[in-house]
């Protein structure tokens, strides 16, 4: 009985340790807040800032160094324009439905560090527009 209690504890602390790694990878769909968005762009890690509105939203109103691949293109130009599949990427749309069905894309496609932070309407940072 002692030697099934121990190996059940061992078997479990497994689980766990795995489920830790694999977190650690972000190989799963992550929303974070736009404040730990902008705490990832003032760190040191190199990322990507990624828009997935329209050309025209992101002509009227973006985040300052933002790429633009609409979210109904990811799947067509992600691997070709972001061939990084392991940096840090951030999305956003307009309200966050859009980035959040893009990130899902982009973890499909393999994509280690994808990070949905919602939308540019709740951004309350500096934008740019033109």
């Amino acid at each position: 009985m002692k030697k099934l209690y121990l190996l059940t504890i061992a078997l479990l602390f497994c689980l766990l340790i795995g489920n830790t790694f694999a977190y650690a990878r972000q190989n799963a769909y992550v929303r974070i807040s736009a404040t730990q968005a902008r705490n990832i762009m003032n760190g040191s890690e190199p990322y990507i800032i990624l828009d997935v509105r329209t050309p025209r939203e992101f002509r009227t109103r973006r985040i300052r160094n933002a790429i633009l691949i609409p979210h109904t293109e990811i799947r067509n130009r992600a691997l070709a324009e972001l061939p990084d599949k392991n940096i840090i990427i951030l999305i956003y749309c307009q309200g966050g439905v859009r980035s959040a069905n893009a990130a899902r894309a982009m973890i499909e496609l393999g994509y280690t560090n994808v990070f949905d932070f919602g939308g540019i309407a709740d951004w309350p940072y500096e934008t740019i527009s033109g």
